[in-house]
């Protein structure tokens, strides 16, 4: 085996990707001085050859969109998690030549809220009704006891949720995006929405909420998470879930672990403040 390996993230847009700072500090803590970590615009047309010319050097890819259901006939093996939502975020490439799709994005929610000391729910909320709400469902069917109420905005959306919510055995409730502000009174919200969607909701953010996982990161804070971090409520970041999946992605492609959590989260941090 090469002693300089490769990975990379893909997608399209993929300029204000943070993967490269995330991997590539921990690459530093690690010190894996022959690893690289780059980022390439890669649409769901030019994905098929990209993957096809990667050599022994390559290690892993990391995928966001619209690539991440689009690579699935291209690899060899997906797991479980990543077949429950059909997408995969992680592909790790093997030293006999096979190509194996995880997502890291479900257990990194997970570990994302276990280290606010949540690892069980009664109920929750979801805010939205995209791709990010299908991996939402799926981590919450590990920590939530009891109903989930999504609210969305359309009767479309409202289907794929059920869907959703059938295929990962959730007990999914559909609501109507005009009534979101009672999602506030559940012990766990988690907006899925992008940029702007939720910042007419701040204002009614009632005094001592439960715990808001907001998705985004990049403008921080959202006026969603400013209000509930004012009115004493738990917060969860866009970022806090960036470095998760990221912590196992690198475990996956480097084979060491644990990867430096704290470490790739500074170097997040310092990029965002830059």
């Amino acid at each position: 085996m090469s002693a300089i390996r490769r990975a990379a993230v893909l997608g399209s847009p993929i300029a204000h990707s943070l993967s490269p700072v995330l991997h590539r500090a921990a690459y530093e803590e690690l010190g894996l001085t022959e690893w690289s970590y780059d980022r390439f615009e890669v649409d769901e047309a030019a994905l098929p050859a990209f993957i096809a010319s990667l050599g022994p050097e390559w290690a892993g890819l990391s995928l966001t969109m619209p690539l991440k259901r689009a690579v699935i006939p291209l690899l060899d093996e997906i797991s479980d998690t990543a077949a429950s939502v059909e997408a995969v975020n992680t592909v790790v490439l093997t030293d006999d030549g096979r190509k194996l799709g995880d997502n890291t994005d479900i257990p990194g929610m997970v570990a994302a809220l276990a280290e606010r000391g949540i690892d069980k729910v009664e109920s929750a909320a979801v805010l939205g009704a995209g791709a990010t709400a299908s991996s939402a469902l799926a981590a919450l069917s590990r920590i939530c006891a009891g109903e989930i109420v999504a609210y969305v905005r359309s009767e479309a959306r409202a289907a794929e949720m059920r869907e959703w919510g059938e295929r990962l055995d959730v007990d999914v409730k559909i609501a109507q995006w005009s009534d979101a502000a009672r999602a506030f009174g559940a012990p766990l919200v988690v907006a899925t929405t992008p940029a702007g969607t939720t910042d007419a909701l701040a204002a009614q953010v009632p005094e001592r909420p439960g715990t808001l996982f907001d998705v985004l990161y990049d403008p921080w804070p959202t006026q969603l998470a400013a209000r509930w971090s004012a009115y004493g409520g738990a917060v969860v970041s866009g970022l806090d879930l960036l470095v998760h999946q990221a912590v196992l992605q690198v475990e996956q492609m480097t084979g060491r672990a644990p990867a430096p959590l704290g470490a790739m989260r500074q170097a997040g941090e310092r990029a965002l403040a830059g």
